[in-house]
């Protein structure tokens, strides 16, 4: 499966679609970009003057990547529009800040698929390729 067969398989659009491009991805993991673009609306209200990007924005960037986009993978053509995602469980712990324009790049590496559970060790890093956070996180596809 090519990165543009996954990619409009996501279920996400503008401006909550969280992945720019699939750099690599096999039957083990994924890893993937995404870029802040400094006009997304929660920076107008995410501390005023000197935005960051909310951490719950940082966990779906991973979600999206590291979990969705892996999901479509194994799954290849039985995801479908009647396809549905749900995120079961996130433990993430936050290192550094991300703050507008920054690119980030999701690693994803598979812990397990089965039964429709899909677990993924995720880490994010910034273009310093400083870790800005890592954890595990999981959800079902079915």
């Amino acid at each position: 499966m090519e990165e543009k067969d996954i990619l409009s398989k996501l279920p996400y659009s503008k401006p909550f679609l969280f992945v720019d491009k699939i750099v690599r991805i096999d039957e083990d993991g994924v890893e993937g970009e995404y870029t802040f673009d400094r006009e997304l609306e929660f920076y107008k209200g995410h501390f005023k003057d000197n935005p960051v990007t909310p951490g719950v924005i940082l966990t779906e960037v991973m979600a999206q990547i590291g979990l969705v986009c892996l999901g479509v993978f194994l799954l290849k053509n039985q995801f479908n529009k009647k396809t549905s995602i749900a995120l079961t469980s996130t433990d993430i712990e936050f290192s550094k800040p991300v703050f507008p324009n920054e690119k980030v790049t999701v690693i994803s590496k598979k812990i397990y698929f089965r039964f429709g559970k899909l677990k993924c060790k995720v880490s994010m890093k910034n273009e310093r390729d400083e870790e800005v956070c890592n954890g595990t996180i999981a959800g079902m596809i079915v």
